[in-house]
């Protein structure tokens, strides 16, 4: 018996300790991204002069310059919201036990844009800038607008997944209709605005990490962290509700709770980014399913490991945004349709075939 438990324990620490392994590698990779991200661009600046920069170690004042104030708020506004939105896509799949579900597919990204726009629109809460962008005058008014209607989404969602007999796809149709609805709403309001509104609008709904400077990345930092934090701590709840209400129920896990706050915690996460950055699509939906092929379902590894995923998918796509029309910038969005599109199409078809 003794050697029995022996051989589970070293069976278990192996387990765990290949999981842990691969978030380590995972978070060097993610250094060297951030590293290269912030060295490239159209001016082009050696990494030896980067990390001279970022330890105040003698770097010229025009890399400074560059790295300070340029790149490196655009680096990581682009981690934060790559691991935001990814953690998020890995939640809600796992306590609506869906798939495919993620802020993009259920509408939650398109409610929140569309509070956003009502906010920049009709509160005044946005300000058009010199260079023909953008920017969010009063975040607080854009945020709670964004997060009103992002709620309104989930809480449909939400009331979607406990109905007798509910489906996955039945939560992706509904979160099409929602998407549609609310797209139509921000065309709306986008007919009745004037010709600076409108062109600022489109510019806005753009996902693109540029924008951020670092007070808002203080706001979207501390939020996704708090938000993390919070889903780290439920994960084991998360697992309980993976395997059915039932099954959850029976071992203490108050369901309708967990999944109601869950829900509501993705949603102000994804709310805030969007409020502050557009659309940034696919990235939640692709991230939590590519860590569960290599890590598994575990939620208490599954999460640490699609925030770092999260984090290098965006960072990773807006370099290549920056560097592939040079000197010309592309909104990350683009780079991360192209890369998600097809993915998703691939999800559909291999569940239909399951």
């Amino acid at each position: 018996m003794h050697f029995h438990d022996g051989t589970l324990n070293r069976d278990y620490t192996r387990y765990t300790q290949r999981k842990l392994l691969l978030i380590h590698a995972g978070l060097a990779v993610l250094v060297l991204a951030v590293l290269y991200g912030i060295a490239s661009g159209a001016a082009r600046i050696p990494v030896a002069e980067v990390i001279r920069s970022l330890m105040g170690t003698g770097a010229s004042p025009r890399f400074d310059l560059i790295v300070w104030q340029i790149r490196l708020p655009q680096v990581l506004a682009a981690v934060v919201a790559g691991a935001g939105l990814s953690v998020s896509g890995a939640v809600m799949q796992s306590i609506l036990r869906n798939p495919l579900g993620s802020p993009f597919t259920l509408g939650i990204s398109h409610a929140a844009a569309f509070g956003a726009a009502f906010a920049v629109m009709i509160l005044g809460s946005g300000t058009m800038t010199s260079a023909g962008s953008i920017a969010i005058a009063n975040p607080i008014v854009t945020t709670m607008a964004a997060f009103s209607f992002s709620m309104l989404a989930a809480l449909f969602i939400v009331a979607v997944s406990r109905m007798r007999g509910a489906k996955p796809e039945t939560m992706i149709l509904a979160g099409v209709a929602l998407g549609a609805l609310f797209t139509a709403g921000t065309m709306l309001l986008q007919f009745f605005a004037d010709d600076v509104q409108l062109a600022a609008m489109v510019f806005w709904t753009f996902g693109d990490v540029a924008r951020a400077g670092w007070q808002d990345l203080a706001i979207l930092g501390g939020v996704t962290a708090a938000a993390t934090l919070y889903f780290l701590f439920n994960a084991w709840n998360y697992n309980a509700v993976d395997a059915g209400d039932e099954t959850a129920q029976g071992l203490g896990v108050n369901v309708g709770r967990v999944r109601l706050w869950g829900m509501l915690t993705a949603s102000l996460v994804t709310a805030v980014i969007v409020s502050f950055l557009g659309i940034i699509g696919f990235v939640g939906l692709v991230c939590p399913h590519v860590v569960r092929r290599l890590i598994g379902g575990d939620n208490r590894f599954l999460l640490p490991a699609t925030v770092v995923l999260g984090a290098i998918l965006l960072l990773v796509a807006d370099t290549v945004a920056r560097l592939v029309l040079a000197p010309h910038l592309l909104p990350v969005s683009i780079i991360t349709a192209f890369l998600g599109a097809p993915v998703f199409m691939l999800l559909i078809v291999k569940g239909q075939r399951g």
